[in-house]
């Protein structure tokens, strides 16, 4: 093994680059909905029915639930959601969309549909598989990862 491996010879840097060029891209398009690909991902992610809590929403956002509160009460300032108390656990509080955020979230649907539609023209079933399957795998040694 080298001694020294460049940073564009590393898989995470392909990961990193990857996700950073899809966001962008993502952060583009929906600026003319006045969103951000953060707050379309959380708004595709609220349950219609349930309610999403707070805890669920940050870790799909990959933040602490303090971190995500500056994101949720802007949220709440322009219209998008509302905040209730978890009937069931009254410490923990559940996100709902209004009408509004509803409107968003389907604009963001179109979005990420579109977007998908543009990469399977262009990318072949078994190819995608193939990504798909080494993701799942990446993902899984590296939560396995133990130095």
């Amino acid at each position: 093994m080298r001694s020294s491996v460049k940073h564009q010879e590393t898989i995470d840097y392909f990961l990193k680059i990857v996700w950073q060029t899809v966001a962008n891209r993502y952060n583009q398009l929906v600026t003319e909905f006045g969103i951000t690909q953060s707050i379309g991902y959380l708004l595709i992610n609220i349950d219609d029915v349930e309610g999403t809590t707070v805890s669920h929403a940050a870790a799909l956002l990959g933040l602490k639930s303090t971190s995500l509160s500056r994101m949720l009460n802007q949220l709440e300032k322009n219209g998008l959601i509302y905040r209730e108390s978890n009937k069931g656990d009254k410490r923990s509080v559940k996100i709902y969309l209004t009408e509004l955020g509803k409107e968003k979230r389907q604009l963001a649907k179109d979005v990420v549909k579109q977007f998908n539609n543009y990469l399977n023209a262009h990318i072949s079933e078994a190819d995608k598989q193939y990504l798909t399957d080494m993701l799942k795998k990446i993902n899984q040694l590296t939560v396995n990862y133990k130095p």
